[in-house]
This record gives structure tokens, sequence and C-alpha cells, in this order.
């Protein structure tokens, strides 16, 4: 075969991978994402049978979860590399089905609580599919790969609140718990049939083997620790006013019916416009610099929450979730492509081991962190301490990223000899 011909074979390989994994993410978030618009109404409705306030039991069901994928990605990263990812992401997808199943049938806010810590154990598609994307597709379209997964994740987050508000305005909360099984099996199927993966496992001589081995040479690259530090804070500042936004809203839409619809229509819109504006900003990434943009949008962040603190009514909090929405398509793909830049190929599966549990570790405490600002000063609060996330976040960039060229570590790192 003629080197043009294997160059073109490549590239078809690699964008199919891409687009499949772009669709399966996309549906994988629309299952998980139907809960968002109830979960803490959910909690509510299903009572505690502990010493446990319900309270208590609203950030335990967000930090349990969380807190446990803190403890498995990076386990499950780590095999990735020794086993293939492709078998990463389709563990993640059956046994979330399976788990959010059995939440239909919770009798308690406890049993829930702890069906969420189960969860976050086996699941974690979103960074098994990025470690698949990654090893997949050359570093230098890496920035344009990452937006146009956040594209498929951003589709799923917009119509999965509005999907699950209104099958659990019409049919109840449990319902939702069979669709989102239903999509995350669809998913799985989809990957199973259609990725092909090209996994070569690594070579007994080379210093692979040790997992904590793999773990130190990722984090010892220059930047990585940067990197990840920007992940946290980001995490953080998506999921600390999440608990609340159901009671924040509901005094926003005073006489208007459907709470858990037009809930999910909040969420879903700032998704809608992450899915948008993520492939646009992930180009403008990979060609003028990812810190730049990083920098631009986290300080869109900031004004945008600090800005929804003082909202009055429901439409101005829907402007401004549009505008967060359109900085987070910069964000999420930024951080993604920095990774991928400033790390070795074929350790991507402990790349993105180490980025879910660092994601998850974010998700862990701010939902705790916001329920308790929400109780000592109010839920407008819990807005402006995302805010201020957003705004360390920027100047930890500004300064903790001072001189990382993420450009031309993304054109040097593929080494001689990859076909791009």
């Amino acid at each position: 075969m003629e080197a043009s011909q294997v160059e073109a074979s490549v590239v078809i390989e690699w964008k199919r991978t891409l687009y499949i994994m772009v669709f399966a993410q996309m549906i994988s978030v629309i299952g998980f994402s139907c809960v968002f618009p109830f979960l803490p109404l959910y909690v509510k409705s299903l009572g505690t049978v502990t010493s446990l306030s319900v309270e208590v039991c609203i950030g335990l069901v967000y930090s349990g979860q969380a807190f446990t994928m803190v403890i498995a990605s990076p386990i499950w990263g780590w095999l990735s590399d020794r086993r293939g990812r492709k078998l990463m992401v389709q563990r993640a997808m059956l046994g979330g089905a399976v788990i959010v199943e059995m939440m239909a049938f919770a009798a308690s806010a406890e049993q829930l609580v702890a069906l969420r810590a189960v969860q976050g154990m086996v699941s974690g598609v979103i960074g098994a599919a990025n470690a698949l994307v990654a090893a997949s597709v050359p570093r230098e379209h890496v920035g344009f790969a990452m937006g146009l997964l956040q594209v498929g994740m951003g589709v799923g987050l917009g119509l999965g609140p509005v999907i699950g508000g209104t099958v659990a305005d019409a049919f109840g909360y449990r319902a939702v718990f069979h669709v989102t099984a239903g999509l995350l099996s669809i998913a799985f199927v989809v990957v199973f049939w259609g990725v092909e993966e090209r996994f070569v496992k690594p070579q007994t001589g080379r210093k692979r083997s040790g997992f904590f081995s793999g773990w130190g040479r990722v984090l010892s690259a220059p930047g990585v620790l940067v990197v990840f530090c920007l992940r946290f804070l980001n995490s953080m500042g998506r999921m600390i006013f999440m608990p609340i936004l159901p009671m924040f809203i509901l005094p926003l839409i005073d006489k208007l019916q459907g709470g858990n619809g037009l809930t999910g229509i909040v969420i879903g819109i700032s998704s809608a416009a992450t899915a948008i504006f993520a492939v646009f900003l992930g180009r403008l990434g990979d060609r003028t610099g990812h810190r730049r943009t990083l920098i631009i949008c986290l300080l869109c962040c900031f004004v945008s929450f600090v800005l929804q603190s003082q909202v009055v009514n429901y439409r101005q909090l829907l402007v401004l979730q549009i505008i967060y929405g359109i900085a987070l398509g910069g964000i999420i793909p930024g951080i993604s492509a920095l990774l991928a830049c400033t790390t070795t190929q074929g350790d991507e599966g402990s790349v993105y081991g180490l980025d879910n549990s660092i994601n998850a570790a974010g998700r862990t405490i701010a939902p705790l962190i916001g329920v308790g600002i929400s109780v000592w000063f109010g839920l407008r609060a819990v807005f402006n301490a995302a805010g201020l996330l957003y705004l360390l976040a920027a100047l930890f960039a500004l300064i903790a990223l001072r001189g990382v060229d993420d450009n031309k570590a993304c054109k040097t790192i593929r080494g001689p000899g990859h076909i791009t």
C-alpha cells in the first residue's frame, strides 16, 4: 500500500473513532444528566431512615458519587493503558446502566446515596472517552477533537435535563432512571460495534508496568500539575451551585408550573451554549494557544456568576447561564488539550484517569461547600463563591502557566514518523 493510502486510511480511522465517540458520549450524558433537575427533590421525596438530615443527604448524593470516582478513576485509567481504552469505555457505560436502573427502586435517601457511591466506582464515561480519543487522534488536532467531544457532552447536557425534567413532571421521578439506563445501554452497543481500537500493549522492556510509576511519570511532566489544579477549580465552580439550583429557581419563576422542566432548561441552555462554542474555541486554542483562551474564558465565568447572584427573574438567569456556557466551551476542551500536549503518548489512560479523579474530587467537595454556604449565608452567596473560584483559576493560569507554549508541545511531542 502506498504511503498516501496509508495516511488516508489512518485519517479515516481516527475520525471515525472520534465521531462515534462523540455520539456515544452524547447519548451517555443525556442519560446521566436526566436526573439533574430533580435529584435534590427526589432525595426529599424518599426521606431518611437514619439520623442524617435531608440536607446532608442531598450533599452526599452528589459528593458520594464523586468521592468514589476519585479513588476508582486512576485505577481504571491505569488498566486502560494495559488492557485497552475501548474496554474501559464499555465498562463505564454498562456498569452505569445497571446501577442507575437500581436507583429507580431506592426506598430511602440513604439507599440512593449508597447507589450513587457505587456508580462513582464503576462509571466514569467521560474520562474513559477522553483517553480513547486522545490515544487515537494526532496531537496537533487534539484541541479540535476535545472540542468536538465537548459538543457531544454539551448537547447531552443540553437535552438531558430538559428530557429528565419533562419526564419527571409527567411520569414521576423513578421513570427517569429507567430512561437513563436505556440510553446508557444504547451507548454501550454503539461503542461495542462501532469503535475499532488498535491497542498495542506496552512492551515489557519499558518501565510502564508499575501503578505508581505511571502516575509519577505523568505528574512530573512540566505544567501538568498546574493544569490539574485548573481542572479541580473548574470542577468546583461547576458543581458548587448545582445542589441549590432548584431551590434558587423556584422563587424566580413565581406562579409558573413545571419547576423540574424549567430547572432542566436552565441547566440545558448553558450546556447547549458550551456545545455550540466548544469546537470553535478548541480550534482557536490549537492556533493561538490554549492558555490565552483559558484565561479569557475563566474571567468571563467570574463575571457571569457575580451577576447571577443579583438576578431578580428567570430570564436574567437564563442569559447569564448562556454566557457561562459559552465560556465553558473554551475551558473544558482547553484543559483537556493542555493535558494531551504536555504528556507522553501511551499514557493517555493514566493521564485522563487522574484527570477524571481530580475532576471528581472537585465534585466531591463543591456540593457540600455549596450547601453549607447556602445554609449560613443564603442561596445567592453560593454564586458569588463560584465566581471567586473562577477568578482564582484565571489568576493561577495567568501566573503559573506563563511560558508554557502548548502549541509547540503539540507539534514536537508526536515524535518522528507520526502520521497526521
